[in-house]
């Protein structure tokens, strides 16, 4: 099977700081391609590379879809292809009613396919198609009305930007059948997440650090990476990213520190 998007030897550039360093991936449809990494490492300046964002245009480096070069493609122009976006925060569209706001995506409006929509992310379509986007919505809520708009269009690539963020755990088996619904309809997911039960519903696992890709393989292999050589890391040094030359200055002045302690 050819793949739908490719990222190939992205560089990115924000605020004089090398963002995304000669950047590769490969997204194949009806698969599901978990993107791990600590914060700071590229993963949602990676997706909002892919859907054109303001800003993250790449310094070098090219975005293809489905064949095309959509580098220089704005985010209105990618969206009408089938590049889509949940973010991390859901969008607002106060007073908005939900079955309206899960309907704009979509390429044929009918009240079954926003029903089924909301059924997907376990919502009633009789207790909220009708209800309005506001403030007595909670933060879990609002994220599966995004996740439902999200199904209702059948992108065909949808990137998911920590959709089990703000979810309470009982919810996480929801997400996870929803996003397997959305590449058994032939999508190619690209999720970011932490969570070990999303990690292993998907097909390929990747791990990000310092702005490029280090290890792609088995969700299951991955994920092991990342807890022995990622998170240890974490802790030590906080936050990514790092300064090479900071990190090895940080590195060498604890030697020294050890040494002269002895």
């Amino acid at each position: 099977m050819n793949s739908i998007l490719d990222v190939k030897q992205v560089i990115l550039y924000r605020d004089k700081y090398e963002i995304l360093k000669q950047l590769n991936l490969q997204l194949f449809p009806y698969q599901i391609h978990t993107l791990l990494g600590i914060n700071g490492s590229g993963k949602s300046s990676l997706a909002y590379t892919i859907m054109g964002l303001e800003g993250y245009k790449p310094q070098k480096g090219k975005v293809l879809f489905q064949g095309k070069d959509i580098t220089k493609l704005p985010v209105d122009e990618r969206a009408r292809m089938g590049i889509t976006l949940a973010w991390q925060e859901p969008a607002r569209f106060e007073g908005l009613p939900i079955g309206k706001y899960i309907s704009l995506g979509m390429s044929e409006v009918s009240e079954k396919k926003v029903n089924e929509a909301l059924e997907a992310v376990a919502l009633s379509p009789r207790a909220y198609a009708y209800r309005s986007l506001d403030k007595t919505l909670s933060g879990g809520e609002r994220k599966r009305v995004e996740l439902a708009a999200v199904y209702a269009m059948q992108p065909k690539v949808a990137i998911l930007d920590e959709p089990d963020s703000g979810i309470d755990v009982l919810s996480i088996q929801d997400i996870g059948l929803l996003i397997q619904r959305m590449a058994q309809h032939g999508s190619a997911v690209l999720l970011i997440t932490h969570r070990d039960e999303l990690v292993q519903q998907s097909d390929v696992a990747s791990l990000m650090c310092m702005g490029s890709i280090i290890y792609s393989g088995l969700p299951h292999k991955t994920m092991e990476f990342f807890q022995i050589n990622c998170q240890s890391h974490q802790q030590a040094y906080g936050s990514q990213p790092w300064s090479l030359n900071s990190l090895l200055n940080s590195k060498v002045k604890k030697i020294n520190e050890n040494k002269n302690s002895k």
